[in-house]
């Protein structure tokens, strides 16, 4: 091994450690690496910045535009109502949403299309009885499959045509990837269909236990006039019928306590309470508590500063109970509240909710309410007026767990992002015009028509994952530069020896799929795609039956919360845990390497 070898190999691995654990964020650890190849020598310092001149970005970042565009057009809204009569029979229910969401993940970033289609999911679990994580794993794992039909429905089929214009000075079309990507999308939403059984049991309780895997934690503050007042810890739970547990008392102060069940409860306390949303509201309407953070009304929804938003907040009891609303959120991968709390961020004052309780999958906090810091995945109990709320939330990076009223009347709305999107397709899918120029195109027109604000068009847009690929793409070219690739393509294509050639194919695509939790889908692309075309040119075959089988891979994460967005997205709302993960997406992932590894050989043969 070469200086340069060894030096792009230790980068790679204290980039993975760096991935692993979750202390900086991923873009901030692209970064790093860029900035260690280029002084370590191995990226030339002239050509750092050579990644963000990529034509990937922008086509990733109009692919975002336009989904954000379709997501508020209401056609989804529409179909869910056209579909009402089939999702009525349970034995369909599952199957036909995750039918939906495949499907429009393929014409849109599979991430945006499950967001759109997750509410809908949690509101028919409710309404049939049934528990949300029975949909919402399944859906997920419906968007990866869908995404990988087209080149703009997943990061993956869109980094990987990068690496072959790299290679041989072409990309990837629009619908090169639709013939492996559309069969394996068929088998797997039918395996979905009936497979969500596979989660463990204790997921799948009725709708009004969803939420006890991990019970909202919220504070009620004990009033003079309180039938609480002067019982003991241990009678007051017990006549919530168990379903309440008091987990401290803060009190003398805000000195926080941890109870015994003789503790004798006084006028001011609060009781830090763990229940399902219903019994915490039962609970506080029994012993006349008041909910701390709602004992105030929001301030208007339009910022406020300094003391004039403190002063002109009004009690809740002074405001119409119709003009305010109680509504579950959960927290998004690009929200702004991750990593800051309640009271830095002055919601009330500044934004028009208040925060009622928090429910946080894993480990407990000893924070205030006010002062807990959100966390991705987070279920959030939001109150805010009926009229901003839902838009609020939007801004805010939330989405909320129940249905949208349609608007009516914006027919234009309605028609012209779909036929943006139609436009877009064609023009790339036709090679009129690169993908890149026809979704930059497509993005100016949904700003240029007033589609979308905007504010909400650069907020559309996931701007640290375009960092993060943007560093890693050179990173990524020096693994081949530097003869990396080669090297590891050689004790690779030792295989060949023992196994055939559609062993050795099974291997990259697994090898991939195996990876891409590690250290998320970019870099997982960015680096094995140079090797599996270096080991390809060394066994004599085309590299792009190579490169599909790592961006397959890539975007078949089914074994961790942690490897895609949409994955991360559903395991605060499921109540799921990181082990629940595996129990669907083994066999399905068993079957995405099973039957990818034959469609590639028949629609990209290797010679």
């Amino acid at each position: 091994m070469t200086r340069d070898q060894i030096l792009i190999l230790a980068i790679l691995a204290g980039m993975t450690v760096l991935f692993l654990s979750n202390r900086l964020r991923y873009d901030m650890v692209g970064l790093l690496g860029l900035v260690a190849a280029v002084f370590a020598g191995v990226v030339p310092s002239d050509h750092a910045f050579s990644g963000f001149a990529n034509p990937v970005l922008p086509l990733i970042a109009g692919a975002l535009v336009v989904s954000a565009s379709i997501g508020q057009s209401g056609a989804v809204e529409i179909l869910l109502r056209w579909l009402g009569p089939v999702l009525r029979p349970k034995e369909l229910q599952v199957g036909v949403l995750v039918g939906c969401v495949a499907v429009l993940s393929a014409l849109m970033k599979n991430v945006g299309a499950l967001a759109i289609f997750l509410p809908a999911a949690v509101q028919v679990a409710r309404r049939n009885q049934r528990s949300p994580s029975e949909f919402l794993m399944p859906l997920a794992f419906a968007s990866l499959l869908g995404g990988s039909m087209t080149l703009i429905g997943t990061s993956p089929n869109m980094l990987i045509s990068s690496v072959r214009q790299d290679l041989v000075g072409a990309p990837f079309g629009m619908f090169d990837f639709t013939p492996v990507g559309a069969g394996i999308a068929v088998v797997g939403v039918l395996f979905l269909t009936f497979g969500w059984r596979l989660i463990p049991q204790r997921r799948r309780t009725t709708a009004e236990q969803a939420f006890s895997v991990e019970d909202y934690t919220s504070e009620l503050r004990v009033g003079k006039g309180s039938a609480y007042a002067g019982r003991t810890v241990g009678d007051v739970e017990e006549l919530s019928g168990g379903g309440v547990s008091v987990t401290a008392v803060i009190r003398d102060d805000a000195r926080r306590y941890i109870p015994g069940a003789s503790w004798p409860l006084r006028a001011e306390d609060v009781l830090v309470v763990e229940a399902e949303p219903q019994a915490i509201e039962q609970f506080a309407r029994d012993g006349n508590l008041e909910v701390v953070g709602g004992e105030k009304a929001p301030a208007s929804a339009t910022p406020a500063t300094g003391a004039e938003a403190k002063d002109t907040t009004p009690p809740a009891d002074r405001v119409p109970p119709t003009q305010l609303e109680v509504i579950e959120a959960v927290i998004t991968p690009d929200s702004r509240l991750i990593g800051r709390s309640a009271a830095e961020l002055h919601l009330r004052e500044r934004h028009g909710v208040n925060v009622l309780a928090i429910s946080r999958r894993g480990r407990r906090t000893r924070a205030r309410l006010r002062r807990m810091r959100f966390q991705l995945g987070d279920v959030i109990v939001f109150q805010g007026y009926t009229g901003t709320v839902y838009d609020t939330l939007a801004a805010l990076g939330c989405l909320p767990l129940a249905e949208r009223q349609l608007t009516l009347g914006r027919p234009r709305r309605l028609a012209l992002p779909l036929a943006i999107l139609a436009v877009a397709m064609i023009a790339s899918g036709f090679e009129i015009v690169p993908a890149a120029i026809a979704f930059l195109a497509a993005a100016l027109a949904i700003v240029l028509l007033r589609l979308l604000p905007v504010g909400e068009t650069y907020a559309a847009i996931e701007w640290p994952i375009l960092v993060m690929i943007g560093a890693m793409i050179p990173v990524g070219e020096a693994v081949a530069k530097t003869g990396t690739a080669d090297l590891i393509a050689a004790e690779l294509s030792r295989l060949a020896m023992v196994l055939p050639s559609w062993g050795i194919l099974a291997v990259i695509l697994a090898a991939t799929m195996l990876i891409t939790p590690l250290v998320h889908h970019a870099p997982a692309v960015l680096v094995m795609g140079p090797i599996a075309a270096s080991l390809a040119h060394k066994l004599g075959y085309h590299i792009d039956p190579f490169l599909m089988a790592v961006s397959i891979g890539a975007g078949s994460d089914f074994l961790s919360p942690i490897g895609h967005q949409s994955n991360t997205l559903v395991m605060g709302p499921g109540g799921y845990r990181f082990g629940d993960y595996w129990h669907l997406g083994l066999p399905l992932s068993l079957l995405v390497v099973g039957l990818g590894v034959p469609l590639i050989l028949f629609f990209w043969p290797l010679q």
